[in-house]
């Protein structure tokens, strides 16, 4: 096996662990704040049941996915639709800006899991 069999192998195993515990997390917060809000769309206050509940999906007030406080005060139900909306407002509102002078500086509102994936990429020395 070449060194760059052994780093595509090590990097695909990281990838895989790192995919398997953002899901795990993402369904201990859904299935927690499923269990302390009414399944209702904080916006546009559609209610769900049965299989439709999946179309009700967990918002991040800050936008941070790794902030689950127990009480679930950074988050909100909104359905799919909502939920995306919420997401893709923040964008065209930076597009809109009429120049550079007008540009957003702070944080986006796209969070990213794999932001320090770079470091846990290189291989082991």
């Amino acid at each position: 096996m070449t060194n760059s069999d052994t780093d595509a192998e090590h990097r695909n195993n990281l990838v895989a662990e790192m995919r398997k515990e953002e899901q795990a997390r993402q369904n201990g917060y859904r299935e927690r704040a499923l269990k302390l809000f009414p399944h209702v769309c904080g916006r546009c206050t559609r209610e769900f049941e049965g299989k439709k509940l999946r179309e009700l999906t967990v918002h991040h007030r800050d936008h941070n996915h790794d902030y689950n406080p127990p009480d679930g005060s950074n988050w909100e139900l909104l359905c799919l639709y909502c939920h995306d909306h919420e997401h893709t407002r923040g964008v065209q509102e930076q597009r809109s800006s009429s120049g550079p002078a007008d540009r957003q500086d702070g944080p986006s509102l796209a969070h990213s899991p794999f932001a320090a994936l770079g470091k846990q990429l290189k291989p082991p020395k």
